[in-house]
């Protein structure tokens, strides 16, 4: 007699899952639905929030973090981690911005470049010729790098620092008042790098390494080559998003990317990208860097005190990673 009464529940858990099974081969729908579910809350708070300059800002606000997670995109996907990045940022925009007057624009941008060139190769041959593990190579750089920053600051503390007028526009300036300037930079980058992963060799070994370094080895692929390489690029994109953040506030200080070092983790863990390697990749990043900076303007539209606004946008930021887990557990 209680045949009857199941019988519609089996129709129902066969179409759930089959939903749960769309979105496990379409993760990046997933993403695009939630980074909308904000913007439709942002609205629903205040009515009338969400308009063309408010997406513009959106977008200028995202770009530096969405550089700064494509080069920690490319680190995690060989299973490391790069924690020296906002360092790098702070450190090349202050650079830039204290020689500019005496060298000239284009000679301080090299400079700036220059530290996270530098950097990255500590980084590169920590990890892959030292064998240090990546979260303490790179802590250890990162904090190097702040020291020796200090130290210059106060060497030069009665230098003039100036930001340069392209530098400026890119971080402020929007094409016909809308479209951000730092989105042509973000742009190519993001293509650059979604291209490299996807339909390169290079890419393809990234994964390779983080799915089995020791296999990799086995195979005679020069892993310690490839690591170099990948922790140079993305200390190199820090120092471009160093350059955007600069332009954003046209000052540098010594705490300008001081906030960005989580999120730029957090945007590409809900992006999809295993901290343990050889899964993901740089589109979802994109997206969780839009998620993030969405999520940071609902909380300021909440007007939530810095603490409470911390903690829950902690809180959010876990709930985001266990879902996009879950949801992409094979």
């Amino acid at each position: 007699m209680s045949g009857p009464s199941n019988a519609p529940a089996r129709p129902q858990r066969f179409e759930a899952r089959s939903i749960l099974l769309w979105f496990q081969r379409n993760t990046i729908v997933a993403l695009v639905l939630l980074l909308l579910l904000f913007v439709a809350i942002v609205e629903l708070m205040k009515p009338g929030t969400v308009n063309p300059v408010w997406l513009s800002n959106t977008l200028l606000f995202a770009a530096p973090l969405g550089i700064l997670a494509a080069g920690q995109t490319m680190v995690m996907l060989t299973g490391g981690i790069d924690l020296s990045v906002v360092s790098v940022a702070t450190g090349s925009a202050f650079l830039m911005t204290t020689t500019a007057l005496k060298f000239g624009n284009g000679p301080a941008v090299a400079i700036g470049l220059g530290l996270g060139l530098a950097v990255g190769a500590i980084n590169g041959v920590g990890v892959a010729l030292l064998g240090v593990q990546p979260l303490v190579m790179t802590l250890g750089a990162g904090l190097m790098t702040e020291g020796i920053i200090i130290v210059y600051s106060q060497r030069i503390l009665a230098s003039r620092s100036i930001v340069p007028d392209f530098i400026h526009a890119i971080g402020s300036d929007r094409l016909g008042g809308l479209i951000p300037l730092d989105v042509f930079l973000w742009l190519p980058i993001a293509a650059l790098v979604v291209v490299t992963l996807g339909r390169t060799g290079f890419g393809r070994l990234l994964y390779a390494i983080g799915d089995n370094r020791e296999a990799c080895r086995l195979a005679g692929v020069r892993v310690w080559r490839l690591l170099l390489i990948d922790y140079i690029v993305c200390s190199v994109l820090a120092s471009l998003a160093g350059f955007v953040l600069v332009g954003h506030t046209n000052s540098a200080d010594l705490s300008l990317a001081a906030t960005y070092l989580l999120p730029s983790i957090a945007a590409v863990i809900i992006g999809g990208t295993s901290i343990f390697g050889g899964r993901g990749g740089y589109s979802g990043s994109i997206v969780g860097a839009l998620i993030l900076t969405v999520l940071d303007g609902l909380l300021t539209l909440l007007d939530s005190p810095e603490p409470i606004k911390q903690i829950l946008y902690g809180a959010i930021i876990l709930s985001l990673a266990a879902a996009y887990a879950r949801l992409t557990e094979s």
